[in-house]
Parts: C-alpha cells; sequence; structure tokens
C-alpha cells in the first residue's frame, strides 16, 4: 500500500498519470502516478532495477513512455517536447560534456542550444560559482571524475531550468563537495527550483529533499515528506517494502 505525501495547494509543476515503460518484454514502469509541486525537492529512492533512471528519462524526454501521460508545467510532454525541454536541466550518468573541447567551449555550446542572451557573462556566473574558473581552459578529457561532475552540473544550470532532474549527482563527489553544489543550486536568485534526483544514500535523500518516494520493481511503493522525514523512519520503511538496503 502507498502512503500518499500530502496535496499540493497550487497544482503540479509535474503531474504523471498511469506512466508506463516497456523495454522488449520487460515492464520497468508500471503505472506511476506522481504530482510534483514548484519548488518540492523530492528523493528518489530504490534498488538496482526499480525503475528510478528510467522515469527521469522519460521526464526529460529522452524516452517514450509506452503509456500514460506526462505534463510539465501545463504542457503535455509529447505534444511539445522541444518547448518543454528549455524548462528542464539533467545531469545523469552521461555528462554530456564533449570530451575533446574546453570547459568554455562545452558552455558556449549549450548556451548557443538553448539561446541564452547573456553568454559570456552566465558561462563565467556558473564557471565561478562551481569553482573550476581556473580550468575553464582545459579539456574536459584532462578532468578527473569528479570535476566533470561539476561541469555537468554547471551545464544544467546554464539556461536558468526551474526543474532540475538529477540520477545519482552524487557520483564522483565527496560530501563537501556535494553540499556547496546543492547550496549552488538552490540558491539562484528569483528561481523556485524544483529538483527531482535519484540516490542510494538514504541519509542525504532525508538531508537534501523536503519528500522521498521509494521506487521498487516499477512502482512507488512509498511516498512521504514533512516530519516523516527521518533517516532512521525510512531506512526501515526502505527495508520492508525493498528487502533491504544495498
Amino acid at each position: 500500500m502507498v502512503t500518499k505525501a500530502p496535496a499540493l495547494s497550487d497544482g503540479p509543476i509535474i503531474s504523471v498519470k498511469g506512466l508506463t515503460r516497456t523495454f522488449n518484454d520487460f515492464l520497468a514502469l508500471r503505472g506511476i502516478d506522481i504530482d510534483i509541486g514548484a519548488g518540492e525537492k523530492v528523493a528518489v529512492l530504490g534498488p538496482n532495477g526499480a525503475g528510478k533512471t528510467t522515469l527521469l528519462k522519460v521526464l526529460s524526454s529522452a524516452i517514450t513512455s509506452s503509456s500514460g501521460e506526462v505534463t510539465i508545467r501545463s504542457t503535455r510532454l509529447k505534444d511539445k517536447d522541444p518547448e518543454v525541454r528549455r524548462y528542464i536541466g539533467v545531469v545523469s550518468h552521461q555528462t554530456f560534456l564533449y570530451q575533446e573541447l574546453t570547459a568554455y567551449e562545452n558552455f558556449t555550446f549549450y548556451c548557443r542550444m538553448y539561446d541564452v542572451s547573456d553568454r559570456e557573462e552566465r558561462i563565467r556566473e556558473i564557471i565561478d560559482r562551481i569553482g573550476m574558473m581556473p580550468r575553464l581552459h582545459d579539456r574536459v578529457s584532462n578532468l578527473s571524475r569528479g570535476m566533470q561532475q561539476r561541469l555537468s552540473i554547471g551545464r544544467a544550470l546554464l539556461h536558468r531550468p526551474e526543474i532540475l532532474l538529477l540520477d545519482e549527482p552524487d557520483t564522483g563527489l565527496d560530501w563537501h563537495a556535494l553540499s556547496s553544489l546543492w547550496d549552488i543550486i538552490n540558491r539562484e536568485d528569483g528561481i523556485n527550483r524544483t529538483i527531482l534526483f535519484t540516490t542510494h544514500n538514504l541519509s542525504r535523500a532525508c538531508t537534501l529533499s523536503n519528500r522521498v518516494v521509494i521506487m521498487n520493481k516499477g512502482k512507488i511503493v512509498h511516498d512521504i515528506a514533512g516530519s516523516g522525514l527521518d533517516a532512521g523512519n525510512i531506512e526501515e520503511i526502505y527495508s520492508r517494502l525493498t528487502g533491504g538496503i544495498e
């Protein structure tokens, strides 16, 4: 039985109804229903194969759903995918960075793609915020995994998206680096950013979010917000519903 989070008073910025996704004969998502309000920070937990990454890929329009409906900012995803993508920033296991280009060249490319008007100012603002100014003109291939992850997060922020979809953003980052980047993600002036992120770290999920969703076998099996976000409580629920912590 799924425990529902409190109802959203201002309406959802992301609305998912009856979402399924099949790969050949494997049903990766089995009827996902979830509404996410503007400004919510939602952690998605679940064992490997639970459907977390698949859910984020559908929401980002990287892959299509098999059935169901996704609405972003009142726009049905399949109707106006290019328009919807402008509201979304994505960080995934792929950095989406061109390895033979420098950090600056990569950011210039993405600024043009998203038609960012103040390119030079925005590039230097983001590079400075993620602490990569000394490596601005280094090729991405010469940077460590942690540095590339910083650039990947910076790339996702360039066009000032209202929604961030982060698939295990802590990969290659220590807790201090992740905390610093989380502060950067959240402090952009004038943007009440909605964040949906996957993680295997229950403690970080409770620390960085105001809502936790647990997935297992392609379904949402628990959804809790507010006072229920206690790491010990979440660990007990997670173990009971998924069979244990990896």
